[in-house]
């Protein structure tokens, strides 16, 4: 039956019982295994966090209060819930949305005033009275929908929106403002639902949001609530997030809670069965005859397994390189790495002003492989185009400091990635999630399969081959923790890890004949110019500057997207 279908038959064809049960709650998510008791420190795991003058508690349970579902079409609606169980003395700042087809997963925070005293100006007050954001009154197909702004006492800010079943405006004791100081601007990040106009009721569209100012330096919190407007702009200047002014971290974890999050959560990391360029440690890589090399210079510098004879510090200025041995029979030795030494090399920072934990786990391949092109159903290996000396790749473990469960895992992809949510992750044992190497090119997904990367539309772009095999590192147990700034001293970074220059030979390919040999190859109705089919892949695949090392990529410091 068509969506138009439902909304006219609706009451007609279906009584309140099979109603209610399309509407049902979704199942709540939880991790595969109970979360252990986490070794003792400061304030990681204990349930809150502090943020100068207000402390804020992560609220996970939810009573719903209504769905709004599309009137045409197959797309999901999205259910909204009001935060449950907010410990005493806190207040919660809004309410929270996500897709009605997921396990119910997400978070808001509450938020309570640490400050001793009385202040003529108080960190958290309520709101003065609500206005109207928008309202489903006319369709009636989900019953009655109301969308409330805060309007906020001069100074304050609204954290998020309110919503009822009812017209009238909700009880001013609902939520919480908070002072402006003690708030940052937030921006729209994943549309959670887009409704045409129909009816009186309108253009509807409903955003989860997140902080301007992303990185492990950045001290801004997202709170975890939604963003609705009429309009598309998503340009957010009603709600915001808050700012963590305690210097401290303390919900950070310590050195001895980053280990036992290592140990719990580490992934296992699979390269493909036909792998041939797999991975190795960075000491490997140094002791098997991997050479410097200066601009200007005819030969290369031995390199000893701490890379202390590495320039450090400065930036790539292209002046210096490493590269594979120059005899033969140990350049190709080298290429394929060696994956019995193989280590995750660990970054462990502060993420959404250190509410979160990221933990970055990054891995070494000396050589990446030749790229794999696929047009349609044709599938086309390449002989040089994509091949490069050194391959630093990534994923990282993003744990709430509340609990210090798992709440997310970023898939490094080449040039890109994406966060993908702790409820889509396979687990492999207990809860360490799985993450497979891309054949050759060593990218990181959550699932096996073949993911195309260049033109969806088209069917056309450079394979990323994933597949479970015998050739895995457990980085639970092979890992080592390289920085971890905001501990201090407490963690010593590798020599290697200075080196901001170039990991390889800059590499140009002349790609004009590989491609013309797949062209010649392809049905007509498929051809194309060589110049518009290079506008299909990844520009990384035709030119390359050797790549560098993790501490000078952008997000060392940055956020992953």
């Amino acid at each position: 039956m068509s969506a138009g279908l439902w909304e006219c038959c609706k009451s007609s064809c279906f009584d309140d019982f099979q109603f209610e049960e399309l509407l049902q709650e979704p199942e709540p998510f939880s991790l595969p295994q109970p979360l252990p008791q986490w070794p003792k420190g400061k304030a990681f795991a204990t349930g809150k966090v502090s943020l100068g003058e207000l402390e804020v508690a992560q609220i996970t349970k939810f009573d719903k209060i209504w769905s709004c579902t599309p009137l045409f079409g197959s797309a999901s609606g999205v259910t909204f819930y009001r935060p449950s169980g907010i410990p005493a003395g806190y207040f919660s700042l809004g309410h929270y949305c996500q897709p009605s087809d997921q396990k119910l997963r997400g978070y808001v925070l509450a938020a309570k005033c640490t400050a001793s005293e009385e202040s003529s100006s108080p960190a958290l007050e309520k709101p003065l009275s609500y206005t109207l954001a928008w309202s489903d009154e006319d369709t009636h197909r989900d019953g009655s929908g109301y969308i409330w702004l805060p309007n906020a006492p001069q100074g304050y800010k609204a954290m998020g929106f309110v919503v009822t079943t009812k017209s009238g405006q909700p009880d001013v004791e609902e939520v919480r403002c908070v002072r402006g100081d003690l708030t940052a601007s937030c921006e729209v990040d994943e549309v959670l639902f887009d409704r045409k106009a129909i009816f009186s009721s309108g253009k509807f569209y409903v955003w989860s949001t997140r902080a301007c100012e992303r990185g492990m330096l950045c001290r801004s919190v997202p709170v975890g609530t939604f963003y609705c407007s009429r309009d598309d702009s998503g340009e957010v200047s009603s709600i915001a997030c808050l700012r963590n002014l305690d210097a401290s971290l303390d919900a950070m974890p310590d050195l001895e809670q980053v280990h036992a999050l290592i140990h719990h959560y580490g992934p296992t990391l699979y390269f493909h069965p036909d792998e041939v360029y797999l991975p190795s440690s960075v000491s490997w890589f140094f002791n098997n005859g991997s050479l410097l090399y200066k601009d200007g210079m005819d030969k290369g510098v031995e390199i000893d397994s701490h890379g202390s004879v590495l320039p450090s510090g400065g930036w790539n200025d292209g002046e210096f390189w490493l590269d594979l041995p120059s005899e033969e029979k140990w350049h190709e030795f080298v290429k394929s790495g060696n994956i019995e030494t193989a280590e995750l090399y660990v970054h462990v920072k502060p993420a959404s002003g250190g509410s979160f934990t990221d933990i970055a786990m990054w891995i070494f391949c000396p050589f990446n492989g030749p790229a794999t092109i696929q047009v349609a159903s044709f599938s086309f290996p390449l002989t040089a185009i994509g091949e490069h000396v050194g391959d630093w790749e990534h994923y990282t473990l993003r744990v709430s400091n509340f609990t210090g469960e798992l709440w997310s895992v970023y898939y490094s992809e080449h040039s890109g990635g994406r966060w993908v949510d702790a409820s889509e992750l396979k687990f492999v044992d207990g809860n360490k999630p799985a993450v497979y190497a891309s054949r050759n090119g060593h990218a990181s997904f959550p699932h096996e399969g073949c993911y195309i990367q260049g033109s969806s539309t088209l069917g056309i772009g450079a394979t990323n081959d994933c597949a479970k095999s015998d050739y895995s590192v457990d980085s639970s147990s092979r890992y080592r923790v390289v920085a971890a700034e905001y501990l201090g001293d407490v963690v010593v970074e590798p020599a290697w890890l200075q080196y901001m220059r170039e990991w390889g030979p800059t590499v140009v390919y002349s790609s004009g004949s590989e491609l013309e040999k797949i062209l010649n190859n392809l049905p007509f109705f498929l051809r194309f110019s060589v110049e518009s089919f290079v506008e299909l892949f990844p520009t990384e695949l035709y030119g390359e500057e050797g790549p560098t090392v993790p501490k000078e990529k952008d997000n060392w410091l940055g956020d992953e997207r």
